[in-house]
């Protein structure tokens, strides 16, 4: 069959890099002569919650410098709406859209998937800041998330040297720890926590001390929002509210960790939540690139008929693979990665 219009939604948290990606798959599909179509809001657009907006080369122009999605997004998960399959490709038939390109990260892909083994035509795109998806090698927006922690993390060094204090800089991250760990040794801080891996509070503060010890009366630890204790306390939540993938909302562990260290230490600490500032504004040059070039690819893959699959980055080259192979396994930091940030807690 030949596709004569793609559906296109972004779904989950937004990312520096989303609208290149729509940009570089309206380029594309309008030199193969395919209409798209935007939906907007996710998969909210496909079960009566979202609504449409057509998608031309006027539309998108120069949209690829500027953050956000132009589609908006929301977490919606239409299994867990009544009949949402249903809803999905019923609305997708009244759309006139052939196909659908997904652009999203574990959850908004699992549900691509289920609906690609179920006939659904999709193409997947990644997209997480997290970049803790199995079968590519990067993810647009990590790249930006990483410089804005990194700068941050920078600029608190004054503050933190002139009073004398431990900051603790709370970084995205619930299962995976890749912002918190490039950030950290990018923004030079001197202890670094992640979630793959329970810490130890006594080595913290004795990393704290040590650097006390050495003359250096100041400390930058930077933690995942994800990171526990090896005493397996429960993570600190914001909220026990779950969203409709099942998630909590996590929060605290750097209000929590710098308490703790004050009490233990006697020294000043504070905390920083560097929150959504991580995925808001411009893409770097790096995610406006790699969006662009997954987004081309995404189109070409719906041309060629490469259905049930998803962009990816591999090495240099960007190649289709399955997407089950996208959100079968969690990419988390590997142990040597891990041990090699250790190197710098403390000074010798």
């Amino acid at each position: 069959m030949t596709v004569k219009r793609i559906g296109v939604m972004t779904g989950g948290g937004d990312a520096p890099g989303l609208n290149a990606v729509i940009r570089a798959i309206v380029h594309r599909a309008d030199s193969l002569g395919i209409e798209v179509l935007g939906l907007r809001n996710g998969w909210a657009a496909l079960v009566g919650d979202g609504g449409t907006m057509p998608l031309d080369l006027g539309t998108v122009q120069d949209i690829h410098v500027t953050g956000g999605t132009i589609l908006g997004t929301s977490r919606t998960n239409p299994y867990k709406v009544d009949n949402g399959p249903g809803l999905v490709r019923k609305n997708l038939r009244e759309f006139g859209c052939d196909a659908l390109i997904v652009i999203g990260g574990e959850d908004t892909l699992g549900v691509a998937d289920r609906l690609s083994r179920e006939g659904l035509k999709v193409v997947g795109v990644p997209k997480t800041i997290d970049n803790d998806l199995s079968a590519t090698d990067y993810t647009f927006g990590f790249d930006t998330a990483c410089n804005r922690a990194a700068e941050a993390m920078r600029d608190l060094h004054t503050t933190a040297r002139s009073h004398s204090r431990v900051l603790v800089v709370e970084v995205m991250g619930r299962h995976a720890g890749w912002i918190t760990l490039n950030g950290g040794i990018a923004g030079a801080a001197h202890v670094v926590l992640l979630p793959e891996e329970p810490f130890s509070l006594d080595e913290v503060c004795e990393a704290v001390m040590a650097r006390e010890r050495a003359g250096h009366a100041y400390s930058i630890i930077a933690v995942s929002e994800g990171a526990v204790p090896d005493d397996r306390e429960a993570m600190v939540l914001q909220t026990e509210e779950r969203d409709a993938f099942g998630h909590v909302r996590l929060g605290g562990i750097g209000e929590r960790l710098a308490k703790a260290i004050g009490e233990r230490t006697g020294k000043e600490s504070r905390h920083v939540v560097l929150g959504h500032l991580q995925r808001a504004g411009a893409p770097s040059a790096f995610d406006v690139v790699l969006g662009t070039r997954l987004g081309v690819k995404a189109a070409d893959m719906v041309g060629a008929g490469e259905f049930g699959m998803m962009a990816s980055l591999r090495g240099t080259a960007v190649v289709a693979v399955p997407l089950s192979e996208a959100v079968g396994t969690l990419k988390t930091v590997p142990e040597d990665l891990r041990e090699e940030s250790r190197l710098f807690w403390a000074p010798r």
